[in-house]
């Protein structure tokens, strides 16, 4: 696969908080995103995850769609990469989610009164019993900006550790295999709520499945797309079509409704 290359500048870190994901929709299959239908009063935002370099010019790295009434992410959206190159965890919050006058860069902390209101802290996760699960894991990056970017809370959700570092772990890295041949892969993570679960600390919607949707370019050939959900039953990850996902979606207790490569037209599944 077919990699770009980022020059390790002096960065300041940011993500902006936009109306839709024009500023950053090469990271969706033909620069469209999914279409998702919002379902009893929730409320999302668009968010274009970037790094600013010392020029103050922006790095646009992947897409999240977030939900201020979960607080946590519907999606997120990014182009595949691999090898990773290693992993720090200084975990961001989006002062913007709690009020577009506040600074646009990601902060380390939730350290004005006022943050916090739409979105989760690192102290929600704090003696949960709960991993911040990313949707955008640090294994598919390939470069230094990624894996830092993917260290955000509007790219987490409280995750079950035995999932997380079990069944999950082993998906994310078959994924890996799966998609190192593809010329270029789009990925879409997202996570299910657990209305049932009791919130964290009164506020942090558990997450209660997390799914995968893979589009793989590759020459002439035709296009292959995968899904992917768990924990199962058994607490594994089942494989299943584009079309099986929208549909699993679709019939849960709380519905998601959404079209995840709306511009698809042949598929090898």
């Amino acid at each position: 696969m077919k990699h770009l290359v980022f020059l390790l500048l002096p960065l300041f870190t940011l993500s902006e908080v936009v109306d839709d994901f024009s500023k950053c929709n090469q990271f969706f299959f033909n620069f469209k995103p999914p279409i998702f239908t919002p379902a009893n009063g929730n409320k999302v935002q668009h968010i274009c995850q970037c790094l600013w370099n010392d020029k103050k010019e922006p790095i646009f790295l992947y897409a999240t769609l977030y939900s201020t009434t979960w607080k946590i992410p519907v999606y997120s959206a990014y182009v595949f990469g691999s090898p990773n190159i290693g992993r720090c965890d200084a975990w961001y919050i989006e002062p913007q989610l709690d009020g577009k006058t506040k600074p646009n860069c990601m902060q380390p902390k939730g350290y004005v009164r006022t943050i916090g209101t739409n979105q989760a802290l690192k102290s929600d996760y704090e003696d949960s019993g709960f991993d911040k699960g990313h949707l955008y894991p640090v294994l598919h990056t390939n470069n230094h900006l990624s894996m830092l970017a993917t260290s955000t809370l509007t790219n987490a959700a409280p995750q079950d550790p035995d999932f997380n570092q079990g069944s999950w772990l082993q998906h994310e890295r078959a994924v890996i295999k799966d998609l190192q041949s593809c010329d270029k892969a789009y990925v879409v993570t997202g996570v299910v709520p657990d209305l049932d679960h009791e919130k964290i600390y009164d506020k942090i919607t558990v997450s209660k499945y997390y799914w995968r949707a893979t589009y793989c370019q590759k020459g002439n050939q035709l296009d292959v797309l995968k899904g992917y959900y768990g924990p199962d039953n058994n607490g594994k990850v089942q494989q299943i079509t584009i079309e099986e996902l929208e549909e699993w979606l679709k019939k849960l207790k709380e519905p998601i409704t959404i079209k995840i490569f709306p511009t698809r037209k042949r598929q090898r599944e």
